[in-house]
C-alpha cells in the first residue's frame, strides 16, 4: 500500500494555460477549483501563473520563458510545490522536475493524493492504491528504485533487466493483485446489494462539495461525515429512510469533478455501481456556485459513461441560502451576464422546462424541505407500486407530520 502523505500546509503555485479550447474565463474557473483542491490536500497557494498558447508545449507544458519565470519565483519565495491544471505526460513531468528542482504535481496526481488522505475503509484504500499505481506506472523514474526491496531483489531480477524495469514489473504485479482483491470485494458488495431486499433504492449524485452528505444527514437523521472540502465522502454510505410511512434505502456516493482521472473512474467502479443499480437518482446541485451549469453537465457526462443517465431523477438545487447576484441598475445598458440573474429568473429558464421534478432548497436551513420530501415520496411511491401493486394501501404521505 502506498503510504498516506501527512500534510503540513505546503507553499505552492498553480500553472494553467489559455488555449483555443479553454478561454480565460474557463481557465479562471478551473484554477479556482484547483486552488480549492490544493487547500483540501494541505497546501496554500502563493501565486498563479497563466500563459496563452495554442497547445501545451510537448517538453515543459509551458513555454521556456514562462518556465524561467516560474523557476525564479519559486527560488525567491522558497516554494516547494508546483501544481499544473492539466495532466502532464511522463516526459513533461521529468523535464519539469529537472528544470524547476521542486515537487511537480498535476491535477490528476493532486486528486489521487486527496483520495489517499480521505480513504477510510480497506475497500476505499484499495481502490485509491490501484489508481495511484496505474498513474505512476508510465511515470517511473530512478526515484522509484526502492520498490525492488519489496520483492527481496536477489534472484528476482531477470537477465540484463535494469532497475527501472524491475520496478515496473513490481508495480504491474501489485496492480494485478489489487485488481483481484477488488474483484473479490465487488462480488461481496454485489451480494450485499442483492440482500437489501426489494426496497426502493435512491442514490444521491452530484458534483463534489454540493452538500450531498449534509442532505443525507438531514433526511436519514444520521451523522455522515460532511465538511466544506472537496471529496469529504469517499466511502459509500447507505441508510434506511422513511418519508410519510414509506421506507426506502438512501445512498451517499463519491462526488464527481471535472477532468476526473480515468484511473479513478475505473477503480471506483463498485462505488459507481451503487448509482448504476439505483431505482431513483437525486441530482444535487450547488446553485450558489457560478459554474453550476458546467457541474450539471459534468455529472450527466459521467452518468452517461456508466449507463445511468436514463434513470428517474429529481433535480435538487441546494444552497439557496448562499445564492447571490448583482442586480443591475435600470440605466445600465451593458449586456447582462450570469452574475446578474436572480434565483427567480433562473427558475424560469431551462429549469422550468426540465423533464425531471425540480426543487430549490437549503440543506443547511431546511428551507423548502417539506416540498422536497413530498417530491421524493411521490417518485419512490411510483416505483414501489409498480413493484408491489398489492400493498399500495399500506402507504400514505402525512404532510402535517413532515412539516412538524
Amino acid at each position: 500500500m502506498l503510504e498516506k502523505k501527512e500534510h503540513a500546509y505546503e507553499k505552492a503555485v498553480l500553472v494553467g494555460l489559455i488555449t483555443k479550447d479553454q478561454d480565460e474565463e474557463k481557465l479562471r474557473e478551473y484554477m479556482d477549483e484547483l486552488e480549492f483542491l490544493a487547500y483540501t490536500a494541505g497546501a496554500t497557494v502563493e501565486k498563479r501563473f497563466t500563459q496563452k498558447m495554442s497547445q501545451p508545449d510537448s517538453r515543459t507544458f509551458v513555454g521556456s520563458g514562462k518556465a524561467e519565470e516560474i523557476r525564479n519565483y519559486i527560488k525567491e519565495h522558497e516554494i516547494g510545490t508546483v501544481i499544473f491544471d492539466d495532466e502532464l505526460s511522463p516526459s513533461q513531468l521529468k523535464n519539469l522536475e529537472r528544470e524547476l528542482e521542486v515537487k511537480i504535481l498535476d491535477r490528476t496526481n493532486l486528486i489521487l493524493d486527496i483520495f489517499a488522505q480521505r480513504a477510510q475503509t480497506s475497500y476505499a484504500r484499495t481502490q485509491v492504491e490501484l489508481a495511484q499505481y496505474e498513474y505512476l506506472l508510465p511515470r517511473l523514474t530512478r526515484m522509484w528504485t526502492h520498490l525492488e526491496r519489496q520483492r527481496g531483489g536477489i534472484g528476482m531480477r531477470g537477465p540484463g533487466e535494469t532497475e527501472i524495469e524491475t520496478d515496473r514489473r513490481i508495480i504491474r504485479d501489485r496492480i494485478s493483485l489489487l485488481k483481484e482483491k477488488l474483484k473479490t470485494i465487488d462480488k461481496q458488495m454485489s451480494t450485499q446489494r442483492q440482500n437489501r431486499g426489494k426496497m426502493v433504492r435512491v442514490a444521491l449524485v452530484g458534483y463534489t462539495n454540493v452538500g450531498k452528505s449534509t442532505l443525507m444527514n438531514s433526511l436519514s437523521k444520521s451523522e455522515v461525515f460532511a465538511e466544506n472540502k472537496l471529496f469529504a465522502t469517499l466511502d459509500t454510505t447507505v441508510r434506511k429512510v422513511v418519508i410519510g410511512n414509506l421506507p426506502f434505502l438512501l445512498t451517499d456516493t463519491v462526488g464527481f469533478i471535472r477532468k476526473l482521472p480515468t484511473q479513478l473512474v475505473e477503480s471506483f467502479k463498485s462505488t459507481l455501481d451503487e448509482v448504476r443499480e439505483a431505482d431513483l437518482l437525486i441530482h444535487v446541485v450547488d446553485i450558489s456556485h457560478e459554474s453550476f451549469e458546467d457541474h450539471i453537465d459534468s455529472v450527466n457526462q459521467i452518468l452517461m459513461e456508466i449507463n445511468a443517465h436514463q434513470k428517474p431523477m429529481i433535480m435538487v438545487f441546494n444552497k439557496i441560502d448562499a445564492f447571490a447576484y448583482e442586480k443591475k441598475d435600470e440605466d445600465d445598458l451593458t449586456p447582462s451576464t450570469r452574475k446578474n440573474i436572480s434565483l427567480d429568473e433562473w427558475k424560469k429558464t431551462w429549469m422550468a422546462k426540465s423533464k425531471h421534478p425540480t426543487v430549490f432548497i437549503s440543506a443547511l436551513t431546511k428551507e423548502n424541505f417539506p416540498e422536497m420530501k413530498k417530491m421524493i415520496y411521490d417518485e419512490v411511491h411510483k416505483i414501489h407500486i409498480s413493484r408491489f401493486p398489492y400493498n399500495d394501501f399500506l402507504f400514505e404521505y402525512f404532510e402535517e407530520e413532515e412539516e412538524a
